[in-house]
C-alpha cells in the first residue's frame, strides 16, 4: 500500500520525467519508485518540498484571481455613485465587498477632508499592507526554490562519498558498486532541479502579478480620491466665497 501511494504521488507531481531521462523505452511506475529509492534518503525532503510547492502554487493561483483583488463590479458601482456629498454611501459599499481594492479605497475615504498628501500616504500604506498579505505564502515558495537544489547537491555529496568509500574498501574491481553511489548523486541532483526550477518560476510569476495589482489599485484609489477632493472644492467654492468688495467711488473736490 505504501508503494502504491508513492507511485500515485510521483505521477501527480511530474516525477515521471526522471524515468524518461533514465530509460526512454520504459515509463513503468515501479521503475520510478526504484529510481526514487536509489536516490537515497535525501529524496524524501525533496518529495516533501515538491508537495509544498504544488500546494502553494494552487493556493496562490486561486486567491490571486482578479475578482478577489480588483472586483470589476465593485469598481463600477463605486464610479456610478461617486458623490463628494455622500461619502458614507461609498464607505458602506466598500464594507459590503471583501477585496483588496475596497479596503485600500476605504482607507482613503476615511481621510477625505484632510490634506491630499496625507491621504496619498495612507493609500500607499494600505497598498503595502495588502501586498504583504498577498505575498504571505510566496516566502515559503521562494525558500523551496532556493533550498531544494541545495538538498539535491547535498544528496550528490552523499552519493559521491558512498562511491569513494566503496572504492577505498574494494578498489575499482567492482564497478557496479561504484556506479550505485554515482547514480544516487545524479538522481538527487536531478530531483532537486525538477522541483526547484518550477518553484522559482512560480515565485517570480506571482511576485510580478502582485506588483501589478498593487500599482493598479493605488492608481485607481489616487484617481478617485483626487477627483472627489477636486469636485468637493469646486462645488463648495461658490457657497463659501465672501461678498465681493465694491470699488470706492471717486469724490470730486469742490474748488
Amino acid at each position: 500500500m505504501k508503494r502504491i501511494f508513492k507511485i500515485a504521488l510521483f505521477n501527480l507531481l511530474g516525477f515521471p520525467g526522471l524515468v524518461f531521462a533514465a530509460d526512454p523505452a520504459s515509463a513503468d511506475s515501479w521503475q520510478l519508485l526504484s529510481i526514487f529509492e536509489k536516490g537515497g534518503f535525501m529524496m524524501y525532503p525533496i518529495l516533501f518540498a515538491s508537495v509544498l510547492m504544488l500546494g502553494i502554487a494552487i493556493e496562490r493561483a486561486y486567491n490571486l484571481r482578479r475578482k478577489n483583488i480588483i472586483n470589476s463590479n465593485f469598481l463600477q458601482n463605486v464610479r456610478d455613485q461617486w458623490d463628494w456629498k455622500d461619502i458614507q454611501k461609498t464607505l458602506q459599499l466598500c464594507n459590503s465587498y471583501d477585496n483588496s481594492l475596497s479596503r485600500i479605497l476605504k482607507v482613503g475615504l476615511l481621510r477625505v477632508g484632510g490634506k491630499l498628501d496625507e491621504i496619498e500616504r495612507a493609500i500607499e500604506g494600505a497598498g503595502q499592507h495588502e501586498a504583504s498579505l498577498m505575498n504571505s505564502n510566496l516566502r515559503v515558495l521562494g525558500a523551496v526554490a532556493n533550498i531544494t537544489p541545495m538538498m539535491g547537491l547535498l544528496g550528490t555529496v552523499f552519493g559521491m562519498i558512498k562511491a569513494f568509500d566503496v572504492i577505498s574498501l574494494s578498489g575499482t574491481g567492482n564497478p557496479g558498486l561504484v556506479a550505485s553511489g554515482i547514480s544516487e548523486a545524479l538522481i538527487t541532483t536531478a530531483a532537486g532541479m525538477v522541483v526547484g526550477i518550477p518553484a522559482l518560476a512560480f515565485y517570480h510569476y506571482f511576485r510580478g502579478k502582485i506588483d501589478r495589482y498593487v500599482f493598479e489599485m493605488e492608481e485607481i484609489s489616487f484617481e478617485l480620491i483626487e477627483e472627489l477632493s477636486y469636485d468637493g472644492i469646486r462645488k463648495a467654492k461658490p457657497a463659501t466665497s465672501g461678498p465681493s468688495r465694491e470699488k470706492p467711488k471717486k469724490t470730486s473736490s469742490v474748488g
